[in-house]
């Protein structure tokens, strides 16, 4: 019984994300989704409460499930600090360089300059996983592994802003890169290699302290 319920609570967010994504959040309706997916509304409000419910439900789930894959990296004491880095680098890059229902909905939501409670909402569920990468980077330079001066907090920007010009603006740098950075079999052959070792040798760049020749 358990397990039925489990499988339909995905089923009707499986159906919600590409509702959401192809008609954003305020273009979508609880009904349309309930009739996408095949149930009453019942069970969805049943579920999930409301749309703010279901859409809160969708971020949960995939960014709940990758922060463990990201926190397991930066809890790992058998590997060091550029170890770290290397990994998380590889994980992220793997999962957010894509043109899902998920990556597109959160596009489109998150880019929207008007502020409210749900993208407050949204926002701290993926910091999550940003702050996951600002912890090993602030371990890294207690340990003395990376260079003491370095900006923190720009190197987020450097890493997510990168992610998002690529993924956010595809017209625009499919003509800087020179492939079609929505083509999926691109992406997995030429676009995230790339961009793991465009990366890793940039950030190697930066944080390796000054005395460190390797």
């Amino acid at each position: 019984m358990e397990k039925e319920k489990t499988d339909k609570k995905d089923h009707i967010l499986d159906v919600a994300e590409r509702v959401f994504a192809e008609l954003g959040y305020d273009g979508a309706s609880t009904r349309m989704i309930s009739g996408e997916a095949g149930v009453n509304m019942a069970m969805l409000n049943y579920y999930f409460g409301s749309k703010e419910g279901v859409f809160l439900a969708i971020f949960e789930r995939r960014i709940t499930t990758f922060q463990t894959v990201l926190l397991s990296i930066g809890n790992d004491d058998s590997i060091n600090s550029w170890e770290k880095l290397d990994k998380y680098l590889d994980s992220y890059i793997d999962k957010v360089v894509t043109n899902n229902c998920f990556h597109i909905m959160l596009n489109r939501e998150i880019s929207k300059s008007k502020k409210n409670e749900l993208t407050d909402q949204i926002t701290d569920i993926i910091m999550k996983n940003v702050t996951v990468f600002q912890n090993i980077i602030a371990d890294g330079i207690k340990k003395g592994d990376f260079n003491k001066d370095a900006d923190q907090q720009l190197l987020v920007a450097t890493i997510f802003g990168t992610k998002n010009y690529i993924v956010n603006t595809p017209h625009i740098s499919s003509r800087v890169l020179g492939f079609d950075v929505l083509d999926a079999d691109v992406q997995n052959d030429l676009l995230k290699p790339r961009f793991k070792k465009y990366m890793k040798t940039l950030l190697k760049a930066y944080l390796q302290n000054e005395n460190d020749n390797k």
